[in-house]
């Protein structure tokens, strides 16, 4: 692929959650024009009106949808609210459905993804010495479980405090990448080829996003206890992995295949970091878009490109090519990137 297409689909200077609000006035239409363009001809013709005023229309409908609820959120909070300070009214089970209670320990800032407190009962944790070990071992056992003791649709994994700041600083200067996936294509029977010439590639867009600092645990849920005297924790992030056709095709509405999480709850108490990855579902409801064999290289890539070791000489040529990917394209070379793959 040449440079001029490369910087055609791909700005590398503004992350995913920019690109969602350059293209959030144009959502509608770019919806509905990408994936249902037949379908809306044929209904422009049953109506007598023309495509652009359906598509009008259908943004007023949304935008009126959306302030009704709105409203209708407001009504029921301040029902909640009026009821729960007079102590005399009571409130219906819808109005308490349609309204949102505030929670204690819910976070303005809070990232978007599912918090580790959800997943490890992180008092007991603290309650009782727990080496990195052990908990590496509980982290391992707990993904193994899921769907049904298969632990198909996730992977996981411990990374020292040391080897993710390492990764984090390379992230946060180059936030995007490419990373090759490997396809083996049937081989021709009429011509003899290699091995290698019968080896395909898929190309992912990888994109870095770092959230809040998350609060420290503490091995009791009480909320006025005097929180210890250390470090805080650095960081969580999110690595997203999306299919780079549909990310050229969608942009920021493209569905990533793959999310690692990087929970930094646990890094300052004990020096670690746990990694996990959630495959995204199929559409059709059975399987995930990406096999359990690729979901691992995609996580295998992250450390290749992103934690290089000190001393090898693998280490210049990977920071050329994330260098020229994020900062020079016009020297970045598929080529080269697929090489490097291979070492």
């Amino acid at each position: 692929m040449n440079t001029r297409v490369l910087t055609k689909f791909i700005d590398l200077r503004y992350s995913m959650a920019d690109t969602r609000h350059v293209l959030f006035k144009r959502a509608i239409s770019n919806h509905y024009q990408s994936k249902y363009t037949q379908k809306l001809h044929q209904k422009a013709e049953e109506s007598g009106r023309s495509v652009s005023q359906l598509l009008e229309q259908a943004k007023a409908n949304e935008t009126e949808r959306r302030k009704a609820e709105a409203e209708e959120l407001k009504a029921s909070t301040s029902a909640f609210q009026k009821s729960d300070l007079a102590g005399s009214h009571a409130v219906s089970p819808d109005t308490l459905k349609k309204a949102k209670a505030p929670q204690l320990n819910e976070r303005k800032d809070a990232p978007p993804f599912r918090p580790l407190s959800s997943i490890l009962n992180l008092p007991r944790i603290l309650s009782t010495a727990h080496t990195r070990e052990q908990i590496s071992g509980l982290w391992t056992t707990y993904h193994a479980a899921r769907s049904n003791g298969t632990g198909r649709g996730y992977v996981c994994a411990s990374v020292p405090l040391s080897m993710f700041h390492k990764m984090e600083n390379t992230g946060r200067y180059y936030p995007s990448f490419v990373v090759p996936l490997p396809r083996i294509q049937p081989k021709d029977t009429s011509e003899t080829t290699s091995t290698e010439e019968n080896i395909a590639h898929e190309f992912f867009y990888l994109q870095w996003d770092f959230h809040a600092s998350p609060r420290l645990p503490s091995a009791s849920n009480n909320p006025f206890e005097k929180p210890v005297q250390i470090p805080p924790n650095p960081p969580s992030a999110t690595v997203l992995f999306t299919p780079l056709q549909e990310y050229k095709l969608r942009g920021a509405f493209a569905t990533p295949y793959l999310v690692l999480t990087l929970y930094t709850e646990l890094a300052a108490t004990h020096g670690l970091v746990l990694l996990r990855g959630e495959i995204t579902p199929s559409t059709n409801g059975y399987g995930h878009m990406l096999s359990q064999e690729d979901a691992q290289l995609l996580t295998t890539s992250l450390q290749k490109f992103y934690l290089w070791e000190e001393g090898k000489e693998q280490l210049s040529e990977g920071r050329r090519l994330l260098r020229a990917f994020n900062q020079t394209p016009e020297e970045f070379k598929w080529q080269d990137l697929l090489e490097f793959s291979k070492l």
